[in-house]
């Protein structure tokens, strides 16, 4: 999987690939308009040179951070272009997202269902410290309410992936500590024009995804579909199904309304819907039995289950007075529900305290239940099994204005942006009492249990605005966003309600100076932010730091090389509790705020594409080193972190992380190896050494996969994942040891026309 600002040589047009939405925190001076009917999904900092010609006859459009092109940004921008994403045809969004320095992953049920993305160094949890967006507009269920993220789209319908960090960051929000991440979804094409691409592999692996759209110059549209399942690699007794299957439609179209007017004005609609069905369950195994079997799943976990619906829309006017003029205003609207059944504990004893030490007297009896050894004898040995059912809405405006001007030698493109924003998440968790009776499970008798009825909503108001400020060689890009927020919490299973203000002003500046075409020095400094729990006390701080950055890059065509160190300065860290990090009921959604920290490191990046008669050889490598340090002691309710002393380092951040991607590439043909190195990573903060500190596996994957172009659009390919069949002890969160996907192979066939 290669990242890249720069692009490649000629290619063949990918069935995925699309012209590129043009990405901008401010209109960039010369640059082609973004294909019709792709949202404008901006990046505020710089953007790709040349890419691969687009398919079709589409213009191509010019990937730009405030209006400058991403190689000459002053601060960090990656973009994952539709031919790196075909190369390796990932489903799970970890295995793209590891390639781009400074971003971390933990692992969870081994297929990317729900992603855990960290970027420098933010706690990676659900992906709840990172914006996420897809063509501009947050897709996390409630992203102030309730910002973990259990839904994420479908990478294999995404054209092309950014991630932005450093000052860019404020342009977006309202998590900026860590960076953005932005998916871009396929643009229509210019003429009629699809796609189809069928795959099978192991595991009951199915994959049928398909495309079709065209335009007449003034109207266009594209509908789009995927259908991915598995069987699922876990090993539950008797055999049942651990997998899953997954829908998502979408369906484009734009229409300018008069094509010959002086006044481009067009109008732009995007539905999709999402559904979802995993044989999924927090429970994992002891380490005695990973060593073992890796893949089990012990029965008590075979009712858990995963079901969830999302609807959005997005309806977004682009008007351009000048060529140097233009607003945009897009109004969006998502909606969200999900239930997941699932083993939560026993009566008596906690799940992870039991799987942690199995073989102690006090623990001994509850692990015999839960394998099925031991028929359940006393109510403390009675399983906990109920749904979490949670529905998410989230709806707001966002109109951003770009404006193109110069004050003599000096030329500046200037973006402002306003959002209002509104979400809510309501929950309803209830449990049932089971008992374990020769290894099945059966009803107590007892009533259900209500043990979480409750809604948090937030009302948001945001600003921010931009001027890269370009003079001879050198471009300076100073910012500022700022978040007024209005949040309740209300707890109707005890009728109360707790309501409270928070606002906050986000200022950064970024520089880059080009030392000749090719080479260049940039740096940059931005106020990180994190909002506070809705209706928290007021004596509960949002998450605030300093962000600092600076380095060289090298963009000379397809040669990029980029080398950048941070230093994240926290006046006040926070934490906010999950179930999927261990918390208990009672602590859920709460908030810890853990004072000042500190998390730095160093970045490094390097792509080229070789020539080599008719052949080129891509390769990519990026390396990522990051150092953590609690500077103050305090206790948290959340079991990742408990009693952290000063000087203590994070959980779930890898000090060391590398990714190589090799290929060899021919029009007709070619094969590319990836391989990825994350060190071990601790599961709990602490400082003792890593030898003897509770933590994750160390993690060598390589991937492999292999294209031919048969007969005219006709292509088949190949897929190995983890071609040397590693399992890994990925994460012990919430319940127990949890394996990486094992072995895996998968073939298909895809064709355009």
């Amino acid at each position: 999987m290669e990242v890249q600002g720069a692009a490649a040589p000629e290619q063949a047009p990918p069935p995925r690939g699309e012209a590129p939405a043009e990405v901008q925190g401010a209109a960039a001076p010369e640059q082609a308009p973004p294909p019709r009917g792709g949202a404008p999904v901006e990046v505020q900092g710089a953007a790709a040179p040349e890419q691969a010609p687009p398919p079709r006859g589409e213009a191509p459009a010019e990937v730009t951070v405030a209006g400058t092109r991403v190689t000459r940004t002053a601060g960090s921008a990656h973009v994952i272009k539709s031919r790196q994403l075909e190369r390796f045809e990932h489903d799970d969004p970890h295995a793209v997202l590891i390639s781009v320095p400074g971003v971390y992953v933990r692992g969870e049920d081994g297929l990317g269902l729900r992603p855990n993305i960290g970027v420098r160094g933010v706690n990676p949890d659900r992906s709840k410290k990172v914006t996420l967006m897809e063509d501009g507009v947050p897709i996390s269920p409630a992203p102030y309410s309730a910002p973990a993220a259990y839904y994420f789209p479908l990478i294999t319908r995404m054209s092309n992936v950014r991630v932005i960090k450093g000052p860019g960051a404020i342009a977006y929000g309202p998590q900026t500590v860590g960076g953005t991440v932005d998916l871009i979804t396929r643009s229509a094409p210019s003429l009629a024009s699809g796609a189809l691409d069928l795959a099978l592999g192991e595991y009951g692996y199915g994959k049928a995804h398909g495309y079709l759209g065209s335009s007449d110059g003034q109207m266009d549209f594209l509908v789009e579909g995927v259908h991915l399942r598995s069987d699922g690699f876990k090993e539950l007794p008797g055999g049942a199904d651990t997998g899953f299957y997954r829908n998502e439609v979408m369906l484009k179209g734009s229409y300018v309304i008069d094509p010959t007017a002086r006044i481009k004005n067009e109008l732009r609609l995007k539905l999709t819907y999402s559904e979802e069905l995993s044989n999924e369950t927090y429970l994992g195994i002891t380490d005695e039995d990973f060593e073992a079997s890796p893949r089990r799943r012990y029965g008590v976990s075979a009712l858990d289950r995963m079901r969830n619906h999302r609807t959005a829309v997005a309806l977004t006017h682009v008007i351009e007075p000048s060529p140097d003029l233009s607003v945009t205003t897009t109004v969006y609207r998502s909606d969200f529900s999900r239930a997941w059944r699932k083993v939560n504990g026993f009566r008596g004893a906690n799940l992870f305290d039991v799987l942690a030490a199995p073989d102690t007297p006090q623990n001994a009896v509850y692990y015999a239940v839960l394998t099925g050894q031991l028929d359940s004898s006393t109510p403390g040995e009675t399983l906990l099994i109920g749904p979490n059912e949670r529905d998410f809405a989230a709806h707001g405006v966002e109109t951003r204005v770009r404006w193109n001007t110069t004050t003599g030698p000096v030329s500046h493109r200037v973006e402002y942006g306003l959002r209002l924003h509104y979400d809510r998440v309501e929950r309803r968790h209830s449990e049932n009492g089971f008992h374990v009776l020769g290894g099945t499970l059966v009803p107590d008798g007892g009533p259900t249990v209500v043990t979480q009825f409750n809604e948090a909503w937030t009302e948001a108001a945001a600003l921010h605005a931009s001027d890269a400020v370009t003079w001879r060689s050198l471009t300076v890009t100073p910012g500022v966003r700022i978040e007024m927020m209005r949040s309740a919490f209300v707890d109707r299973a005890a009728g109360s309600e707790q309501t409270r203000l928070a606002r906050a002003l986000l200022p950064g500046a970024g520089a880059y100076y080009a030392l000749t075409e090719a080479l260049g020095l940039l740096a940059g400094v931005y106020r990180g932010f994190s909002p506070p729990a809705p209706g928290s006390d007021e004596h509960v701080l949002p998450e605030l730091s300093v962000n600092y950055e600076g380095g060289a890059r090298f963009a000379d065509g397809p040669l990029r090389a980029e080398l950048i160190g941070y230093y994240n300065d926290y006046s006040n860290i926070t934490d906010v509790c999950t179930l999927s990090s261990g918390c208990l009921d009672a602590d859920l959604d709460r908030q810890y705020d853990a004072g000042e920290a500190r998390i730095y490191g160093v970045e490094a990046y390097a792509e080229h594409e070789v020539p080599l008669g008719q052949l080129k050889l891509p390769i990519t490598v990026a390396y990522t080193l990051t150092q953590t340090e609690f500077l103050s002691s305090f206790t948290s309710d959340d079991p990742i972190f408990g009693r952290v002393a000063k000087g203590d380092e994070m959980p779930y951040v890898p000090r060391h992380q590398a990714s190589l991607s090799v290929g060899v590439e021919h029009e007709r043909a070619g094969v590319v190896v990836g391989a990825s190195y994350v060190s071990a990573m601790r599961e709990k903060a602490g400082g003792e050494p890593m030898s003897q500190a509770l933590a994750t596996d160390e993690q060598l994957l390589i991937d492999a996969s292999a294209k031919v172009r048969v007969v005219g659009p006709l292509v088949l390919y190949a897929n190995a994942r983890n071609i040397l069949g590693s399992q890994y002890i990925v994460s012990r969160r919430p319940f127990g040891a949890r394996p990486n996907a094992p072995r895996w192979i998968q073939v298909g066939a895809k064709a355009s026309f």
